[in-house]
């Protein structure tokens, strides 16, 4: 095919080619368009980041290549004038950088937006077909240097799981009450959650003007001011409904356990950790979901502990620990940002298990020593590995993981299977899926939910509480088709 190429008489294109050529030299190419991919939150920010991982590892992968493999390049003097590139690569010609770059990171941007990546993989192609037009690659070198780039791509998946839905799955809930404007809900607004200079109150009265809206103040928590706006209606309202982050979310969460009540979920928190899982995004969902009666059956979990003869019982949503996980979740939060989530992952174990102290426990009769101990409310992805996502909302199961402390060398073992991507298959790593657990400790241990610490004990007994109906819009609806969605389900 070389050889055909530098046959074709010269035209417009030629020129088109050389710049297009030069534009992906070390990557600047792709650089910029990951730069305008992150602009925009959700799929289109991870396409960014994949992308930007795959076009690292492809680049290095093609570079070691060419240091064992010597080929010349094609002869210049085979093309037209206008066709050469002036600055000719010195390298070897097999395989094609330039290739293995374009294709890793359409490939990447393929697996987390394919939306994007139908218009960025006629541009690779483009950009690979290139290096033969220009005369600086044999078709060989393109070939297998989009080989190259493709199975770097792919690779990522064992590092950082593709999620194929920004929602995890949940059985559809048929019977909840329509909420035309929010009428029949009494919804709690925590001004302290989410950005210091926004308080959501006014745009949520005007988004649900029919709705009860109560907005906390210092000294007056989510759970009092909602028992206190029930106890003064006359009639039994709707549903109840939350806006903040996911421990106002999980305290009035409690709340439409205990009245039987269906769970409106307005994100305005700083992560949002549970609207993600659950699906909703944004308040003009809030409006179509409740407006529609559409909704999703959702678990809660809770926890028992205590030391002695003293216990108490909370409820919490997303997830519980014991030992240093929490301070590896806020170390990954606060760096991810900046690192993307696996990498900041990756850092945020190997500091926290250095620092952390081992916690002997007792699970099922058997005793362990352990770096941190993992609950999930729900079923979270991959299994095997660490947790990323959650994929049901409605398992009635509980994931738990853990990291053994009672081995030689374990936390060297585990920041290298985490590298190589085989924590599943090491001996420093357990992982069960079960309907509750008891734990007892020998010394009072803190115990974390939903990111916070709530107390410490001795023994601890975690299980499913129950199941809520939460409002979630039915993408599947055709009413929803001309909907803008900032985030990707697919």
């Amino acid at each position: 095919m070389s050889g055909a190429v530098a046959m074709l008489p010269a035209s417009a294109l030629d020129r088109g080619m050389l710049r297009l050529t030069r534009s992906a030299d070390n990557g600047v190419l792709w650089l910029v368009i990951a730069a305008g991919l992150a602009t925009r939150k959700g799929a289109s920010r991870r396409a960014a980041l994949r992308g930007v991982a795959a076009l690292t590892g492809a680049t290095v992968s093609a570079n070691t290549f060419k240091t064992v493999v010597g080929r010349l390049r094609p002869a210049p003097e085979l093309l037209p004038l206008d066709r050469r590139l002036i600055r000719r690569p010195a390298s070897s010609s097999f395989p094609s950088g330039h290739s293995a770059s374009a294709v890793a990171f359409a490939t990447a941007v393929a697996m987390e937006s394919p939306r994007s990546a139908r218009v960025i993989a006629p541009l690779a192609v483009t950009v690979a077909y290139s290096r033969v037009h220009t005369g600086v690659h044999w078709t060989s070198d393109v070939l297998v240097g989009a080989a190259i780039g493709g199975g770097v791509a792919l690779a990522t998946r064992r590092w950082w799981p593709v999620r194929h839905s920004d929602e995890a799955r949940a059985r559809p809930v048929r019977e909840v009450p329509v909420l035309a404007d929010g009428k029949g809900l009494v919804v709690v607004v925590n001004p302290m959650s989410g950005a210091p200079d926004y308080d959501p109150t006014d745009d949520i009265a005007r988004a649900l003007p029919a709705a009860t809206v109560l907005r906390t103040a210092p000294g007056l928590d989510a759970v009092e001011l909602l028992e206190r706006a029930l106890a003064e209606r006359t009639e039994r309202p709707a549903a109840v409904g939350v806006a903040g982050g996911d421990g106002t979310v999980a305290a009035v969460a409690t709340a439409a356990l205990r009245y039987g009540l269906p769970l409106v979920v307005v994100p305005t928190g700083t992560l949002n950790h549970f609207a993600r899982d659950v699906g909703v995004y944004d308040l003009r969902e809030v409006v179509d979901a409740t407006g529609a009666g559409e909704a999703v059956s959702v678990d809660v979990a809770s926890v028992e502990f205590g030391t002695g003869e003293d216990s108490e019982t909370r409820h919490w949503i997303n997830t519980a620990s014991i030992g240093a996980y929490s301070d590896l979740v806020r170390r990954r939060e606060k760096w991810q940002g900046r690192w993307g989530k696996w990498p900041a992952f990756a850092a945020a174990l190997v500091v926290t298990l250095r620092r952390a102290e081992p916690i002997r426990l007792r699970v099922d009769g058997r005793t362990r020593e352990v770096w941190f101990l993992f609950l999930g409310n729900g079923s979270y992805d991959p299994p095997g590995a660490v947790p990323a996502f959650r994929s049901r909302l409605d398992s009635r199961l509980l994931d738990v993981r853990w990291l053994r402390a009672d081995l030689k060398f374990s936390r060297i073992r585990a920041a290298l299977a985490l590298l190589l991507a085989a924590i599943g298959h090491s001996r420093v790593y357990g992982e069960r899926r079960v309907p509750g657990l008891t734990v007892e400790l020998r010394d009072p241990q803190p115990l974390a939910t939903d990111g916070e610490v709530i107390g410490e004990g001795t023994r601890l007994r975690f299980g499913v509480a129950g199941q809520i109906a939460v409002y979630r819009r039915d993408e599947d609806n055709p009413r929803w088709a001309d909907r803008d969605r900032p985030h990707h389900r697919r």
